[in-house]
């Protein structure tokens, strides 16, 4: 597995205040596209490299001057809409900077320290947690207004038209009630449905920070010991995520909130452990050295076993296991990290 060094960030030259100033300018004027645009998946992205870059301090400055520049592009649309869209508005600029921005922010010196990239993922979605309960707080609290009630409400009603759909299609009515049930499913794990859109965010970023130039040299420049921690396939949740599964298996045996907290629990866990199968998945096709043929006739076989449900549940089961076999232990000696493109 790949070796992490722990000790603090090496000091790195200062910029000039000049270059600094234009850097936090370019971050704020990018961190503000990134809230208005769907480019927000890549926000993390973004400011782990403007932390590289020129240090935390002028992170933490683009964030806000970022989150404020796109209020300000946002309240002329906002004035043409009902309350409660501006109110919803609001509420999304408000969840992304302290639901991804904020944890992005606080986990940086750990991606610059090289901590392992399941460490670093789950400590941002526990950060995550704080920042969206917060931002349902704060809207709750000043604007009389719930985001996540909003939501719920849209959901159940996206569900129904999706049932009233089949139904006027003629599906059969087992279908119907199948369909219905996995509906109703759906809205009870909301919260869980969200929070995996937050963990595909992380990802994404994770990946490509580790590609980008600026990472390269600022590794090269510490003279680390770690080497590309943050390809996916070396994605390996800690061990005591397996608590949070069990107590999640636990929520059938549960009621109320309880059980709804639990089920919530135990569906992002289980996607955390899928997503830990596709590491694994990807680590074996990158340590028998398939090429570009042999990699997506394999990709394409884990795509029809997907249809099926299989693979998602082979991947899970990988996943969850993994921490007990550890499958990505054997490797040939002219294996690579860096052979093989993520």
């Amino acid at each position: 597995m790949t070796e992490t060094l722990h000790s603090e960030p090496a000091s790195l030259p200062r910029p000039s205040f000049g270059r600094a100033a234009r850097g936090v300018l370019t971050y704020t004027i990018i961190t503000a596209l990134m809230f208005v645009s769907p480019l927000f998946v890549f926000l993390p992205a973004a400011l782990f490299h403007c932390g590289v870059r020129y240090g935390r301090r002028f992170a933490w400055i683009a964030l806000p001057l970022g989150a404020i520049l796109a209020a300000l592009l946002a309240i002329p649309a906002a004035q043409q809409t009902s309350a409660a869209e501006a109110h919803m508005s609001f509420a999304y600029l408000l969840a992304l900077v302290l639901g991804v921005g904020v944890p992005a922010l606080v986990v940086l010196p750990m991606v610059q320290r090289g901590e392992p990239f399941g460490r670093v993922l789950l400590v941002a979605l526990l950060i995550s947690i704080a920042g969206l309960a917060a931002t349902e707080v704060t809207m709750r609290t000043f604007a009389s207004f719930s985001p996540y009630q909003d939501q719920l409400a849209n959901a159940r009603q996206t569900a129904e038209k999706f049932v009233v759909a089949y139904e006027k299609a003629g599906v059969p009515s087992d279908a119907v009630h199948f369909l219905r049930k996995w509906m109703d499913i759906g809205v009870y794990c909301l919260p869980a449905f969200l929070m995996i859109d937050v963990t595909l965010i992380f990802v994404l970023s994770l990946v490509m920070v580790g590609r980008l130039r600026a990472w390269r040299e600022f590794v090269e420049r510490r003279q680390a010991a770690f080497t590309s921690p943050y390809l996916f396939r070396n994605l390996s949740l800690p061990e005591w995520l397996l608590f949070a599964f069990v107590i999640g298996g636990l929520s059938p045996l549960a009621s109320g909130m309880a059980q709804r907290v639990g089920a919530n629990i135990l569906a992002v866990v289980t996607f955390l452990y899928l997503l830990q199968g596709l590491a694994i998945f990807r680590s074996f096709l990158a340590t028998t050295g398939a090429g570009f043929a042999g990699v997506t006739l394999a990709y394409a076989m884990l795509g029809v076993l997907t249809l099926t449900g299989i693979a998602p549940l082979l991947l899970s089961i990988a996943g969850l296991f993994d921490s007990f076999f550890d499958f990505r232990k054997f490797k040939r000696k002219d294996h690579s990290d860096e052979s093989h493109l993520d």
